[in-house]
């Protein structure tokens, strides 16, 4: 069921006496260095798509295109280090796939942990645990290939798991036209403009959190109007406090401890009730489903969880939602995005 220990990505890397390049820049390509030296892994070259190259150079080497790197090279091994799930990107990253070998390591989001050999291993009863409480099939095979693709890296085993975002609305969270929807990490309003266009802009109410204050004024233009709607700038946590929170008007703001002080709230104390509560908040969806034990209790809303923020997420959420409420449906889906973004957890009863 999960990859064998010579199938370790870390390992594979180890004993590659090919080149090593990294394509891309920016915060991931530097967690990507910094895992390579930890583990004495070489990195011989970098590259980025030909838009973006001007003769710079990162972590002091000169930042080459993949046509120079393919003239420099007759064979190496790609270590991809950004987010894509454009077509466009995905078909140019599909053909680097094919013409050699390339991999997705796995480097959190947020928080320190890796998902490597030794974490699964330390945390293998749990995982194994949060497997058994998937609901279907193909809950069972994409919590699989996520867990294999965090371990080896393997690019074609996250294609192969990606379902369509309709699947789930049409199979799973089935919206109906009087509904109590909650989000918490509603961003610019994405997923409030998602969730109309699912129920034809029919609901009881909508409640929305977001603490970033350049995506609040963007939720205010777009909602502020809406009926029943209300718009608060609030981080989602597991009890009324104030945190620390970093905002770049960006999707990755978050809490951390270098920010600027933010109100966070347990959504139990905020509302009474919700039928769909959907849950993008940067790694605290582990806090903030503890600051939802009263309404989950209550109402046992449909819930739809982001699970890919923090290395444990995919197997510690599931096993605090069965705890939270045992008779939940767990179900697991990886939308189109590479690495294993949008993995996402879907609950209903």
């Amino acid at each position: 069921m999960f990859a064998k220990k010579s199938q370790d990505l870390i390992e594979k890397l180890k004993n590659e006496s090919r080149p090593i390049v990294v394509y891309g820049m920016g915060n991931g390509a530097d967690k990507i260095f910094d895992l390579c030296e930890k583990h004495g892994i070489k990195i011989t070259d970098i590259y980025a798509s030909d838009e973006y190259v001007r003769g710079h150079s990162f972590r002091g080497i000169r930042v080459k295109t993949y046509a120079e790197i393919c003239e420099t090279y007759s064979d190496f091994v790609i270590l991809l280090a950004f987010a894509v799930f454009r077509d466009d990107l995905m078909e140019r990253i599909d053909k680097m796939a094919h013409e050699h070998t390339l991999y997705v390591p796995d480097v959190p989001l947020f928080g320190k942990a890796v998902f490597d050999r030794g974490f699964f291993e330390i945390n293998r009863s749990s995982i194994e645990r949060a497997y058994s409480l998937m609901a279907d099939e193909r809950s069972k095979q994409v919590f699989a290939d996520i867990v294999n693709a965090k371990l080896t890296g393997d690019y074609f085993l996250l294609r192969r798991c990606e379902t369509d975002r309709s699947e789930v609305f049409e199979n799973i969270i089935k919206l109906g036209a009087h509904e109590r929807y909650v989000d918490l990490g509603a961003y610019d309003g994405d997923t409030i403009t998602e969730f109309l266009a699912q129920t034809g802009g029919r609901y009881s109410k909508i409640i929305a959190f977001e603490p970033d204050r350049k995506n609040m004024k963007k939720l205010e233009y777009k909602y502020a109007s809406l009926d029943n709607c209300r718009l608060y700038p609030y981080a989602s946590w597991n009890e009324n406090t104030t945190l620390h929170f970093s905002g770049n008007g960006g999707r990755m703001s978050c809490i951390d401890d270098s920010g600027s002080d933010v109100e966070a709230r347990a959504l139990d104390s905020v509302c009474m009730s919700a039928t769909y509560i959907k849950m993008d908040v940067e790694g605290a969806e582990y806090e903030t489903l503890l600051g939802c034990k009263r309404i989950i209790a209550s109402s046992s809303p449909k819930m739809a969880i982001s699970a890919y923020h923090r290395a444990g997420d995919i197997f510690t959420l599931p096993l605090l939602i069965h705890e939270l409420d045992p008779e939940y449906k767990i179900y697991l889906r990886h939308h189109k995005y590479v690495p294993a973004w949008e993995t996402n957890i879907y609950v209903t009863k």
